[in-house]
Parts: C-alpha cells; sequence; structure tokens
C-alpha cells in the first residue's frame, strides 16, 4: 500500500532561511526594528525602465500566454546579451525564459535526473538545489570545499566522488552562501573533466554581474554543451518578478519545451515584456551603479566583522554575501543567529541551510541594505557581544 507523502519528502528539509525571516517580520510586527541582512535580495527597487516597460504592456490589456520557453523578442534580447557582455555568440533558439532560476533548475533536473543518479555539489552551497535534485529521485552528494580551495570545487574533488551512478554536477560561480567564484581556468578543466566522463555540467550563473574586482566569464565559452542557469532577481533587482532563463544545449532544446509546456505553460507576460528593458543602455547604467554600491558596503562589512572576531571565510569576489567563521565566538550558529534577531535586531542566516560541512561554525550575512544600516548592525552585535 502506498503511503503519504511520497518518502522522498523526508529529505527534503525546510528552507530555513525563510523560516528566521518570517521571526523576523513578526518581530517587526510587535514594533521592533530589525535589520535584515538574512535573505538574498538586492534592497534596490527595480529599475524605472522596467517598470515602465511592464505598465505599457499591462495598460495594452494583451496579457496572454506566450510561448512556452518565452516571447522570441526577450530571448533574442538575452542571446543579444551574451554577445554584448561575453563576446559569446549563442543563437536564441537556445534560450529558454523560465519562472526565475528556480524554474530552469528545475526544467535541467527534469531533463537529466533519472531515479537514483548522483549530482555532485559543493558543501556548502544554495540549499534548493540538493532538494531539486532529491524532489526528481536524484541523489545530492555534497562535496566538501573550504578555504584551501575558496569553498570552489576542484576537479581532483569531484574525482574524488565520481562513481557511476554520477550523472553530473551543478557548480555555482559566484557561489551562494560564499560569494566565491571559479577561476576561467577552473571552469574549463572542470568542464572537460565532466565531458570525459559524459556526464552533464550545470553551472548557476545568476549573481553574475555582482562581481567586484573582476568580472566573471561564462562558462559558455568552455562548450556548448553545459546548461546555464540565469535570473533577472539579483543584478537586474527583479526579485519578485519571478523571471529568469536557461542556456540549453542544442540537443535538449526539444525536452526542455516540452517539460516547459507541461510544468509550467509559459512565464509571466507583464514579467517578460519588462525585462525587456533590462538590457537597455539607460538600465545597465543604473544597474552598474548599484554593483558598486553593493562593492562599497562589502568593504565596508567584512573589516568591521572581523575587528569584532568573526573571520572571513571565503573570499568574497562577488553576490552579496560574506560567509564567516563564527567559531571564536560560539559553538552554535544557529542558536547564535536565534539570539541575535530575539536580543540586538539583527538577522543574519545561520550555516545550518547550506549542508553538513562545519554549519555550527559559520553565518552568511547578506550586505544588502545600506551602509548606515550596516553600521547600525555591527555597533548592535558588539554590544550583543558584550
Amino acid at each position: 500500500m502506498p503511503t503519504f507523502p511520497a518518502s522522498r519528502l523526508a529529505d527534503i528539509a525546510p528552507f530555513h532561511v525563510m523560516e528566521l525571516m518570517a521571526r523576523a517580520r513578526a518581530l517587526e510586527a510587535e514594533g521592533r526594528n530589525i535589520i535584515h541582512m538574512e535573505v538574498g535580495e538586492p534592497d534596490f527597487q527595480t529599475p524605472e525602465p522596467i517598470i515602465a516597460a511592464a505598465r505599457a504592456s499591462i495598460e495594452s490589456g494583451r496579457v496572454f500566454y506566450t510561448p512556452a520557453l518565452g516571447l522570441p523578442e526577450l530571448r533574442r534580447a538575452i542571446a543579444d546579451f551574451y554577445q554584448t557582455r561575453y563576446g559569446i555568440s549563442i543563437p536564441a533558439a537556445r534560450v529558454a525564459v523560465t519562472a526565475g532560476a528556480s524554474g530552469a533548475l528545475l526544467l535541467t533536473l527534469a531533463c537529466l535526473t533519472e531515479p537514483g543518479s548522483e549530482w555532485l555539489l559543493s558543501d556548502p552551497g544554495y540549499p534548493c538545489n540538493r532538494h531539486f535534485i532529491r524532489s526528481f529521485e536524484g541523489i545530492p552528494i555534497g562535496i566538501p570545499v573550504g578555504p584551501e580551495s575558496n569553498f570552489q570545487p576542484t576537479p581532483a574533488t569531484l574525482e574524488a566522488h565520481w562513481t557511476e551512478r554520477s550523472a553530473g554536477a551543478l557548480l555555482a560561480s559566484p557561489a551562494n552562501p560564499t560569494g566565491s567564484m571559479l577561476r576561467n581556468d577552473q571552469l574549463a578543466a572542470i568542464s572537460e573533466f565532466v565531458r570525459q566522463r559524459q556526464g552533464q555540467l550545470i553551472v548557476d550563473e545568476i549573481y553574475h554581474g555582482l562581481t567586484y574586482e573582476r568580472d566573471a566569464q561564462t562558462a559558455l565559452q568552455f562548450g556548448d554543451d553545459i546548461f546555464v542557469v540565469q535570473s533577472f532577481s539579483k543584478y537586474f533587482s527583479m526579485t519578485g518578478w519571478r523571471l529568469g532563463w536557461l542556456v540549453v544545449p542544442e540537443r535538449f532544446v526539444r525536452d526542455i519545451e516540452k517539460l516547459a509546456q507541461n510544468l509550467f505553460i509559459s512565464p509571466s507576460t507583464p514579467a517578460q515584456h519588462a525585462a525587456l528593458a533590462a538590457f537597455t543602455p539607460a538600465t545597465i547604467n543604473i544597474l552598474e551603479a548599484r554593483r558598486n554600491e553593493f562593492q562599497k558596503r562589502r568593504d565596508f562589512l567584512a573589516p568591521a566583522l572581523e575587528a569584532l572576531g568573526f573571520r572571513i571565510a571565503a573570499r568574497p569576489d562577488g553576490a552579496f554575501y560574506l560567509y564567516v567563521n563564527c567559531s571564536e565566538l560560539t559553538v552554535d550558529s544557529d542558536r547564535f543567529a536565534r539570539d541575535l534577531l530575539d536580543t540586538a535586531g539583527v538577522a543574519v542566516t545561520p550555516g545550518l541551510d547550506f549542508g553538513s560541512n562545519a554549519p555550527e561554525k559559520h553565518l552568511r550575512f547578506a550586505y544588502t541594505t545600506d551602509v548606515v544600516r550596516l553600521a547600525e548592525a555591527v555597533d548592535r552585535i558588539r554590544r550583543f557581544l558584550g
């Protein structure tokens, strides 16, 4: 007899940061002043040119389904963006517009995952990735990564975990929660390693555009057999619009289209029309100014936290996170984060969300609020530590 819910649900943990954010919102409802550094969401509003494009689209009244892989003109705009930004030529036919990067990952893993197949992931890493794999009866295999490799996997660590059941690897550069990036030579070596073993490589590039000392280069330059996931949420400040895209190897385009037709019908029509304005020079100028502001925040917060006794665990090349070692201040980062929220009104994310690689020693700080509020947060933490 079947039992419900499905047994795989036992392997899918809650998204702890969302529960911590709910606690923070409840405290705010009680009148508490909370500084939010927990959720990976830019504090900047969606740029006005994007909002204006959405408004014009909605006022036209033509808010109907689009093709499952997205508006043809948006797919072309994304392909043109790769040529402009990276010097990479890809056909628009390989671009699938999706319901956020989450939708892109779900489509990819639905296409590639067989029951029992193993996927290699960094630990720590974005928690939903392992749960996406498990949702399709795959087995996520966490690879412990640390300071010695700047919290990124290497061909040697992939080889140490590769078995006859391995289907592929899912990487992120810049990564969540660490903000660390893979160098071009590392990406090239990893893509060749996976290719030689007839596996599939998926690369999460959703924090591209939010890099600092050096620009990120897309994995697409290392082969047209790589799935690349992107998003309008982070760099483009469109989190609530729920729109992303997927660059698909040509031989899988029809399969992805069939899945998209069945799982989503189509991405949000107003969001797609809004996104047509995301690549205009006016919008890019706004976004680049915001990138500079994020760098200023990182450069303020990192030394301020170190002065309090935290240790920056990973070199934060991109995204808007600092992954810190807090073991000199606490033996339990989860308890520390909850006490910090309740006592000092500062919300940060414990390592618990990101895997099993020493989570009790780590916290993630998101610098998604202005420098004045970051300074207030540092002062509150200083008082909390006594």
